[in-house]
C-alpha cells in the first residue's frame, strides 16, 4: 500500500463521509446535489457540493480508488497547494459546462467527484505520458492514448447522452487539470509539445460542434 498523503486522505474522508450522509439522508443529497433548477434558483453551492456525494458505495469507490492511484504523483511533483487547485478547479469547470450544456433542462441533476478527479489523472497524464494505466484493471494502455480516448468518447457521450453517466463534467474536469498542468509547469510546451497538441484536438472538436450545435 503507498504512503497517501495527509491531503489525499482528507479529501477521500469528505467523500466518504458526505456520501454516506446522502446515502441515508435523502432530503441532504437534494439539498447538495447538482440540479439545474436549483442553481439556477440560486444555490450556488450545489455546484461545490455535488462533487462530494455519489449516487451508491460502487460509484463512490470506484472514484476515490482512481484517486488513490493518481493523487499523490501530482503532489509530488507540485506539492499540496496546486494539487488542491486542481481538484477544486477541476470539480467546478466539470460543473460549469454541465450547466452550459444543461443550463435550460431543470431536472437534470448530477453526483460526483469524477470531474475533479478526472482533473487529477489528466494532469498525470501530462505529467508522465508514457506511464501505463489498465483499462479494467486488466488492459495496459500508455497513458497519453488512455487521455486521448477518453476526451474523444467523452464528446460521443455527451452528444449520444450515454447511461446515466455525466460525461460533460468529466470532459471539463479533464480539460481543466490539463490547462492548469501546462500553467504549472510550461516547460511541457517544450519537452512535450506533441502531447500538448494532441489532447487538444479533441477540445478543439467540442468547441467547432458546440459553434455548430451539434452537441
Amino acid at each position: 500500500m503507498q504512503n497517501l498523503h495527509i491531503a489525499t486522505i482528507i479529501i477521500i474522508a469528505l467523500n466518504v463521509l458526505t456520501s454516506l450522509k446522502g446515502f441515508n439522508d435523502f432530503s441532504f443529497f437534494e439539498k447538495y446535489k447538482f440540479n439545474i433548477a436549483g442553481i439556477r434558483r440560486g444555490e450556488q453551492i450545489r455546484m461545490f457540493t455535488s462533487g462530494f456525494l455519489h449516487v451508491d458505495f460502487t460509484h463512490l469507490l470506484f472514484n476515490m480508488l482512481t484517486l488513490y492511484f493518481f493523487a499523490d504523483v501530482v503532489i509530488y511533483n507540485f506539492g499540496v497547494s496546486k494539487f488542491l487547485i486542481i481538484y477544486v478547479l477541476s470539480l467546478l469547470v466539470g460543473n460549469l459546462l454541465s450547466l452550459y450544456l444543461h443550463k435550460d433542462e431543470y431536472h437534470y441533476s448530477a453526483v460526483g467527484a469524477s470531474g475533479a478527479v478526472m482533473g487529477v489523472i489528466y494532469a498525470a497524464i501530462l505529467l508522465y505520458p508514457e506511464g501505463r494505466l489498465y483499462l479494467f484493471y486488466a488492459l495496459p494502455i500508455k497513458a497519453w492514448i488512455f487521455g486521448l480516448v477518453y476526451l474523444l468518447y467523452s464528446i460521443y457521450g455527451m452528444r449520444k447522452r450515454l447511461g446515466n453517466i455525466g460525461h460533460d463534467a468529466h470532459f471539463g474536469g479533464a480539460v481543466a487539470g490539463y490547462l492548469l498542468t501546462i500553467a504549472f509547469q510550461p516547460s511541457i510546451l517544450e519537452t512535450d509539445l506533441w502531447l500538448v497538441a494532441v489532447l487538444a484536438a479533441p477540445i478543439i472538436i467540442l468547441l467547432i460542434m458546440n459553434k455548430f450545435k451539434k452537441i
